[in-house]
């Protein structure tokens, strides 16, 4: 017997009244994620419809609705949203609904442009995704985590849908072992306390198109300006609330930061500037993005240290003509010791990143075979290269420079529409100054110098709260001074010999003033003797070659090594190991 079809009027009542039922089913408040997209509009809009269809005096639970301000959104849909949350407000007094509205925004110390120019973070990528976290997660689960604790528990209500793409459908699927008729629980082990509503999560696309054309926003906005600014943008898609790290990210989305580099292009704004005269003034947002936030092809813009000013190695598998050679090896690779290196110079072809060093080494493998597990260890070439750390402290500079000239130019073409836009604010210019100065004891302290040769005006806070142990023109003349020094050695990574020694002489001078006034200063030595130890290289080449011979001597050797070549030649006879051809 064929199923008779539920029409779009039929999937609204339901909806209404399984929110009415479980609204009235207990006293647990509701957080509504709301992120100004169809899904989340049309989501908020049941909800409104459904409470507002009560008795007044039967609308006690307060029902807070929350958007997470990344502060490098999509700008056109961060005016949108906000405006719409200052309308809500409004109609919601009006109207005596228990619906509070909330903009969440990252701590100072999350947001984009202090982790990314103040603290050098390296654009985001697969394997350093460090944005997520920061800008979306922390301010939205700490605001739900804290209501949970309060109530006991919460109700947290998304406009998730199943059939928006595979990967929500997993994310779904992680909430259907429902231990309540409506909710489920919270696949987020850090929000064990919250529910998770879904009501349109068996909607499609046009099912949402269709209800938001179709009724009346209730709370007085626009929902025909909403498909408009849809139809300005590529194929259908939002930025849904995001609670975990398994929730997609903005950037499988339409509407996310317009900065976001987990993608390969930001499709959605070439397409407003593109189809919208009254949008080019976004032009130099998308041309920063493409110009600065590179996500391959920076190492040289990068530091050749760890952000704690160690060094990493990293071993490649060897290449044949360009291409990786699968590994022949089974198990889990547990352990990497080396044995010997093989070369002194760089192996330039087949696209190794250089500087580089092939070496020798003793790789430990866990095998499981039926259920029983052992080690077996391979004696194996590799490719020894540095792990490249936080963006150099000139490319730091030059991304504030541009970012700002960008705000300054977007000012000066601002439709009628738009009053007022910043794309880094004066608080956290203060922050990456201060981390500049204090932290990475920066001490030419150049960002007000920044501020002032590109906007023309001077830089709104002259001084820092903490006093700086050097004016900035005697940091400029050790930095002469260092430039005029003769060293020959060659250039390798990101910095020459003199920007090293400099960046050397400066960081020692900054501990010592870190002492001054100490009745004791015990560490102080060994502070500086680190410095000059981990530090004190002409070039990349040099820092590998220490790398290397700092990690073969994690080999237990039991006598004192001479040079460098003692290290490099010696073979631990204690370790069998199988040879491989490679």
């Amino acid at each position: 017997m064929e199923q008779k079809k539920i029409t779009m009027e039929e999937r609204v009542e339901t909806a209404i009244r399984n929110t009415q039922d479980l609204y009235l089913s207990d006293s647990l408040p509701w957080v509504v994620g709301y992120s100004g997209g169809k899904d989340s509009t049309a989501t908020l809009q049941l909800i409104w419809k459904a409470i507002s269809a009560l008795p007044v005096e039967n609308r006690t639970k307060p029902i807070h609705v929350i958007s997470t301000d990344t502060l490098v959104e999509n700008p056109v849909v961060a005016i949108w949203v906000t405006n719409s949350l200052e309308t809500m407000q409004k109609a919601a007094n009006e109207q005596q609904m228990p619906i509070i509205p909330h903009r969440l925004t990252p701590k100072l110390e999350d947001r984009f442009w202090v982790n990314l120019i103040g603290r050098g973070y390296p654009a985001p990528r697969p394997l350093f995704r460090w944005c997520t976290s920061r800008l979306k997660i922390n301010a939205s689960n700490t605001f739900i985590t804290e209501l949970a604790n309060n109530q006991g528990e919460a109700i947290l209500v998304l406009g998730s849908r199943k059939a928006e793409s595979s990967a929500r459908d997993k994310v779904l699927a992680k909430y259907e072992n429902s231990t309540r008729e409506l909710l489920s629980r919270n696949a987020d082990a850090n929000l064990d306390r919250v529910w998770v509503y879904t009501p349109v999560s068996t909607w499609t696309s046009a099912d949402v198109w269709e209800y938001l054309i179709e009724n009346e926003n209730p709370w007085n906005y626009d929902n025909i300006e909403l498909f408009h600014i849809y139809r300005g943008a590529t194929p259908d898609a939002e930025c849904p609330l995001v609670v975990d790290k398994s929730t997609p990210s903005c950037g499988d989305s339409r509407f996310g930061c317009f900065v976001c580099t987990m993608v390969s292009e930001d499709k959605s704004m070439q397409a407003m500037i593109q189809n919208d005269e009254d949008r080019q003034w976004m032009m130099p947002l998308l041309k920063f993005r493409n110009e600065y936030l590179k996500t391959e092809g920076d190492r040289h813009l990068r530091e050749f240290t760890k952000m704690d000013g160690s060094l990493q190695l990293q071993f490649l598998g060897i290449k044949s003509a360009g291409r990786a050679i699968p590994s022949a090896r089974p198990g889990k690779l547990i352990s990497e010791k080396l044995v010997r290196r093989l070369s002194t110079t760089s192996t330039e072809e087949d696209g190794y990143p250089l500087p580089n060093r092939k070496v020798l080494i003793l790789e430990t493998r866990v095998i499981d075979e039926g259920g029983k597990k052992h080690e077996t260890t391979y004696k194996i070439e590799k490719i020894a290269t540095l792990v490249h750390g936080p963006y150099t402290q000139e490319y730091r500079e030059t991304m504030l420079g541009e970012l700002l000239r960008a705000q300054e130019t977007i000012r000066n073409n601002l439709p009628k529409s738009v009053p007022d836009f910043s794309i880094i604010t004066l608080e956290e210019l203060e922050e990456i100054r201060r981390i500049w100065v204090i932290q990475k004891r920066e001490f030419e302290d150049s960002a007000p110098e920044i501020y002032l040769s590109v906007t023309g005006t001077n830089y709104p806070s002259p001084e820092l709260d903490e006093t700086t142990p050097f004016r900035p023109d005697d940091i400029r003349l050790l930095r002469d001074v260092c430039r005029e020094i003769a060293l020959e050695s060659p250039q390798s990574g990101s910095q020459n010999s003199k920007q090293l020694l400099f960046n050397v002489l400066r960081e020692q001078l900054g501990i010592q003033h870190g002492y001054r006034g100490a009745i004791r200063r015990v560490g102080l030595h060994g502070e500086l003797e680190n410095v000059l130890e981990m530090r004190s290289f002409d070039n990349e080449d040099q820092a590998l070659d220490f790398a290397l011979l700092r990690k073969a001597a994690g080999n237990e050797l039991m006598y004192e090594m001479r040079d460098a070549a003692d290290v490099f030649t010696y073979i631990p006879d204690e370790q069998p190991a199988q040879e491989l051809d490679v």
